[in-house]
Order: structure tokens, then sequence, then C-alpha cells
């Protein structure tokens, strides 16, 4: 290759760096303005209409004092909860199919929803500590990710077949625990059980924001900063390992600091499907394969769909769960990446 032939291939990898970068930026600013135009919406919309005028006011703690409290009291605190969910679940989900290079990893493949339903079910329905509920369901799936981590551990590591086997087999065997706690639930629990199992937003309030807000911001800097790994991970182990990535090390950080973004998203919402699953993948089509970009911006977007979906769900004369939202409107594009992992699309 001669010198003129180098002088253009590195103008052309600089023009696609600047093309990159742009798409990046205007990605960025896109989604910043849906997410305002979002949380006005969900701020603005409900039982009671409040004006933008009216809507201003109420933020100052000015205009008419119902406003007031319905801004305060009920809607901005659910408002933050469902930005702070939807991010985590994002964020998570980007991590968690990184790390396994499986586009179809989400948040719940280490079992985590299993761990974190089953204390919260049993301190449910048997009537206790119900105030640590949310706590207790983050402990729960944090020790539930360790005992996977643990049957997943090899000679040489982390096995990734071994880690998902495994969450399934955790999630199969808590699950049927679960069904059992609901079977011998009084009928006054059973209704509050389900709730949590579906997830449901309805009721949340500035303890359960303060409670796990902090640890979900902590972690998503946290997640930010292992976009290195893993772009390093998915060009595969044997050139990773070459490159000085330690593949035990980064699984454990990466799958650690996943779990801690989903077990504070379960603490909040319940189980809470298919955020974690659809968001990487829309996000990818919009700025390509840089975990740079895709983990700050995954949870971004699960911000937005998550706080779209919890307005959605409060809209209609019965108030839905939020994870039944998702759930309708995460199906069909879960049944269409299937469709086009299978056609090689």
């Amino acid at each position: 290759m001669n010198l003129r032939q180098r002088q253009e291939k590195t103008v052309r990898n600089i023009n696609a760096a600047s093309r990159n970068e742009a798409k990046i930026l205007l990605a960025t600013l896109f989604l910043l303005i849906f997410l305002v135009l979002a949380v006005g919406a969900s701020l603005s919309f409900g039982a009671v209409a409040i004006t933008p005028a009216q809507l201003w006011l109420a933020l100052w703690r000015r205009g008419e004092q119902l406003n007031q409290t319905i801004l305060w009291d009920l809607r901005l605190p659910r408002t933050i909860a469902a930005i702070l969910v939807g991010a985590a679940l994002g964020m998570s989900g980007a991590l968690l199919q990184g790390m396994l290079r499986n586009g179809l990893a989400d948040p719940f493949l280490l079992g985590i929803s299993a761990g974190a339903g089953l204390v919260a079910i049993a301190m449910i329905s048997l009537g206790v500590f119900l105030a640590w509920v949310p706590l207790a369901a983050w402990v729960g799936g944090v020790l539930t990710t360790v005992i996977v981590y643990f049957l997943a551990k090899t000679g040489d590591g982390i096995s990734v077949e071994r880690l998902i086997l495994g969450g399934v087999a955790v999630s199969a065997m808590f699950g049927a625990v679960q069904s059992v706690l609901l079977l011998l639930s009084e009928d006054g629990r059973i209704q509050a059980a389900l709730n949590w199992l579906i997830g449901s937003l309805n009721g949340r309030g500035w303890t359960e924001v303060t409670t796990a807000g902090a640890y979900i911001i902590v972690a998503l800097g946290w997640g930010c900063l292992l976009a290195r790994s893993l772009n390093l991970l998915n060009l595969g182990d044997e050139l990773a390992v070459s490159l000085g990535v330690s593949l035990g090390r980064s699984r454990i950080f990466i799958g650690a600091v996943a779990t801690l973004l989903a077990a504070g998203a379960v603490s909040i919402g319940g189980l809470i499907g298919f955020v974690g699953l659809i968001v990487p993948h829309g996000i990818r089509l919009l700025v390509g394969t840089d975990y740079r970009a895709i983990l700050p911006l995954s949870a971004l977007g699960g911000a937005i769909v998550m706080t779209i979906a919890d307005l959605l769900s409060r809209l209609g004369a019965v108030e839905l769960p939020v994870g039944a939202v998702t759930a309708l409107l995460g199906s069909p594009l879960f049944i269409w990446l299937l469709y086009r992992r299978q056609n090689g699309i």
C-alpha cells in the first residue's frame, strides 16, 4: 500500500468516525427530547388532567393546592420511579447481552426475578415485614445471582452455558415455590402478591425512590465504565484475552452490575419484563455496536419506555399493572426477534 492509498484510507476512517459521532449525538438529542415530552405527559395526564400552565405553577408550589398534591405526592415520585426502573432494566439488558453475546438475553436470565419474587411473595403471603419488601426483594435477587454464578463456575472461570442453564433451573424451582405460597395465602393477600409478580408502579412514592434510587444511580455510573470491556469481549474470547482482558473477572463484574441494576428495578416495581430485552436492540439499530453509546442510551431508552408504559397503564377506567403493558408491547417484538434469528435476517 503506497502513501496515497494510506492517506485515502485514513481520510475514510476519519469521515466514518465523524459520521458515527454525529449519529450518536443526534440519537442522544432525539431520546432526550422524547424523554422530556414523555415526562411532561406523565405528569399532566391521569384521572385529573393538569394543563401545562397549572403544571408549571404546581412545580413551584404555587396555584391550586389539589394540583400541588397530585403532582408532588402522586405523579412526580411515580414518574421518577418509572425513569429509574426503566433506566436500570435497559442498561442491565445491554450489559447481559454484551457479556453473553446473545441478543435474546435479558435481566431475568440469571434468575434475578425468581429470587426477588420469591422473597417478596413469601413476605406478602405471610404478612410480615411488609415495609421491607422492596429491600428484601433486592437482597433476594442478589443472593440468587450469587447462587447461579456459583453453579456456573468452572476451573477456567465462568461458563456461559452453565450460567444460562443455572438461571433457568433456579427460576423454575423458585417459581414452583412461589405458586405454592400463592395457593396457601389468604384471599386478601393474593391480589397484592399478584400485583408484585406482574409488576406495578401504583402507590410508589418517595420512600421507594429514595431507598433504591441511590443504588441504581451508582450502578448506572459503574455500567457506563464497562463499555470498553464489553467491546473487547464482543471481539471473541481469544482476541479479548490477547488484548489483556480477564474473561472470568470481566464477566463477574459485568454480571454483578447488571444484577444490581435489575434487582434495584425489581425492588421498586416488581417483575417487569421485556424492557431489558427490547430496548438494547432498538438502540443498536440507532447507533451501531459500540457499547460506549449503547449503555447510556439503553438507560435513556428504558426510561422512555417505562414512562410511556406507566402513562398508558393509568389512562383507562381501570388501572393496569405496568408489567402487563410492557408484556403486551414487548411480546410481538420478541416474536419478531426470534423470527429474525431463525431466518438469519
